[in-house]
């Protein structure tokens, strides 16, 4: 899988002053698939993806762009061309223009005093217009709600037009509708521009809906690594997040369906 891969991690162990966080993850992230981070708080998902975006270098393992290149071993700009990260909360400017802020993502195509990128405002344009931030492009981006700025972020990872896009979480905040859509888009993205791209998600339906491939971690380690079907299983599900959870086939769609099971969840309220 590797050798298709446009990203990938081999062998990596990660940590912190506290000690290790993940310990042996493979992923590799495929032009045209969406892979799905999941896992129960805590269990190394977030910080995968950061080392993957060279935010988080790993204590032994490696990290390998498609034609073999050490992501590492390439200049910061460089690297920002070919892998995008939406982080989970960034900084929000104090009276900067939404349009300004998506500008940001066109970072590694101009030089100083932000010349030499002659498709920026083109490139700017349609990234507002895919996550539906246009018609705000002159709002300052701190007077905007908490679903209205992460799309504005995400304009700003569209914007620099790489063939890798990592998400993190980036359904938090949103509405259903937002969700819906956001998720939506990140399909098309892989469907329709051959994007290789690698999301962490907490919802396990959302991951089923959205997923080509799964990658399941528990306690650091990866547990499962397949597509929805193979990973979003009830043996692995329970394992993983230490709670009975029942994994169904949806005969509409195909998909897979998951639903915690809790201790209340036969319990029939009283009538009177």
């Amino acid at each position: 899988m590797q050798g298709e891969a446009a990203l990938s991690g081999t062998d990596l162990r990660l940590g912190y002053a506290g000690g290790t966080v993940v310990d042996g993850a493979c992923i590799a992230l495929v032009p045209g698939r969406v892979t799905a981070l999941v896992g129960p708080n805590g269990s190394g998902k977030s910080t995968l993806l950061r080392a993957l975006a060279r935010l988080h270098p790993p204590q032994s393992g490696t990290v390998l762009l498609g034609d073999g290149t050490p992501a590492l071993g390439l200049p910061a700009r460089d690297f920002a061309r070919r892998v995008t990260l939406l982080a989970q909360s960034r900084p929000t400017p104090t009276g900067v223009r939404v349009r300004d802020v998506v500008g940001y993502g066109r970072h590694p195509y101009r030089g100083r005093w932000r010349s030499g990128d002659p498709g920026g405002e083109r490139a700017v344009a349609h990234a507002m217009e895919l996550t539906g931030v246009a018609a705000m492009a002159d709002r300052p981006v701190d007077e905007l709600s908490g679903g209205e700025l992460q799309r504005v972020w995400l304009a700003t990872c569209l914007a620099q037009d790489t063939g890798v896009l990592l998400l993190d979480e980036p359904t938090t905040f949103l509405d259903l509708r937002y969700q819906v859509e956001l998720l939506d888009l990140v399909r098309d993205l892989a469907d329709g521009h051959r994007i290789a791209v690698g999301v962490v998600l907490h919802d396990l339906n959302q991951a089923a809906e959205v997923a080509d491939h799964v990658v399941l971690l528990h306690g650091g380690r990866v547990l499962g690594d397949g597509t929805p079907a193979e990973v979003l299983t009830e043996e692995l599900l329970t394992l993983a997040y230490g709670i009975r959870v029942e994994a169904t086939i949806d005969p509409r769609t195909g998909t897979v369906r998951t639903r915690p099971v809790g201790r209340r969840a036969g319990s029939v309220p009283a009538t009177t």
